[in-house]
């Protein structure tokens, strides 16, 4: 396994404010971004015996924005160092809008980060700042425009739908202004609320709700139906690229169980049937590496049949779904002929089609995907 190619994710664990509905680890502080580069060449190091090969580079977050290109440069430099990285690697790095100007970009360019993901949320200044995003419709354009004079040609966009106040016809609208920007990606994500979060506060306190189910499939079939009117592959349940060639490369190899590598505070990892995940505090993270130790939470073994409902779960959430003789070979399960009669009802139901040996969702089945894995 050591040398099939592996996908290398990079957290960076800083923001300037929290996004009111985002749960995933952060501090509001830049300060430590010195200390924390600096361990994570360490991390980068600790793993080469390990891990040896890359073709996808991802740097999200947080805000991977907030690092300047110098400090990515070293990160990249460390990397390179370390692990051998495909002359062909997606080198993806999330931004906010409201931090990149041209200049940047092509500094980002000239380090050799060849994938662009901005966080654009909404084209609606209302509800931008309902979810407490820090930039502003003019900025997230801008960003799109210097994106594109940098040199970027592989540039992905995400959206949130579901939100309060968002309506049907205004969400079109939304996804309109997105396509007339032309990107080679889109995320279209449904909010979601943790109990952690402030907008789940904010939620619970005026006593709003998530769309209802009804609600939530109108704006998800919508949603697959105008992006792929215009061209666009709906190859995941949240993901549109406008070619095969514009696909996530990284995320892929997590739906397929692909070893990957995480590096950096709450990061997880996967290599064969073992996933560990370190420890979130970035000041911990610092200590621990600074003295020598590998900041790991936890870990576990995964079973046979946890990889194989993962790897069930995970196929029904992509366009191509799952090749079944493929997944027989892999973990010795005729899973059509196991689930003949229930998967026969869903393929009456239109819920899932069976072609050329693969089980894959249709634009319903996608809807209810997780529903799905239950078979």
């Amino acid at each position: 396994m050591k040398n099939e190619q592996a996908g290398l994710y990079i957290h960076i664990p800083f923001c300037l404010s929290k996004c009111g509905y985002c749960s995933f680890y952060s501090i509001e502080s830049v300060n430590l971004i010195p200390e924390f580069v600096s361990a994570l060449k360490e991390e980068i190091k600790n793993y080469s015996n390990i891990f040896s090969l890359f073709d996808t580079i991802y740097f999200g977050g947080g805000t991977p924005s907030l690092l300047t290109p110098r400090q990515l440069a070293e990160i990249l430099e460390a990397v390179n160092k370390y692990y051998k990285i495909d002359k062909n690697s997606e080198i993806t790095l999330e931004a906010n809008p409201g931090d990149i100007s041209l200049q940047y970009l092509k500094e980002l360019r000239g380090i050799g980060i060849n994938r662009l993901n901005i966080g654009i949320q909404s084209f609606d200044d209302k509800i931008l700042r309902f979810l407490g995003r820090r930039h502003s419709v003019k900025e997230a354009v801008a960003a799109i425009e210097a994106a594109r004079q940098a040199g970027f040609n592989n540039m992905g966009i995400d959206l949130i739908y579901g939100v309060h106040g968002l309506g049907i016809k205004s969400w079109e609208n939304t996804l309109q202004k997105a396509v007339s920007f032309a990107p080679e990606h889109i995320s279209s994500y449904q909010l979601s609320l943790d109990i952690k979060t402030p907008l789940y506060k904010k939620y619970s306190s005026a006593n709003w709700h998530l769309p209802d189910e009804k609600t939530e499939l109108k704006l998800f079939l919508t949603t697959s139906e105008e992006l792929e009117s215009t061209g666009y592959i709906h190859y995941e349940v949240s993901n549109f690229a406008r070619l095969d060639k514009f696909k996530s490369r990284h995320n892929q190899k997590y739906w397929r169980h692909v070893p990957y590598l995480g590096l950096g505070p709450a990061a997880h990892s996967l290599l064969n049937n073992k996933r560990w995940r370190n420890k979130a505090l970035v000041k911990t993270y610092i200590k621990e590496i600074a003295s020598g130790k590998m900041p790991v939470e936890g870990s576990e073994i995964l079973s046979n049949e946890q990889l194989q409902l993962e790897a069930m779960f995970l196929g029904l959430r992509t366009k191509t779904g799952i090749d079944l003789k493929r997944y027989k070979t892999k973990y010795n399960i005729d899973l059509f002929a196991e689930k003949k009669t229930i998967i026969d009802a869903l393929i009456k139901n239109k819920l899932v089609e069976l072609k050329n040996g693969f089980l894959r969702p249709t634009r319903a089945g996608m809807a209810v995907a997780d529903s799905l894995a239950l078979i």
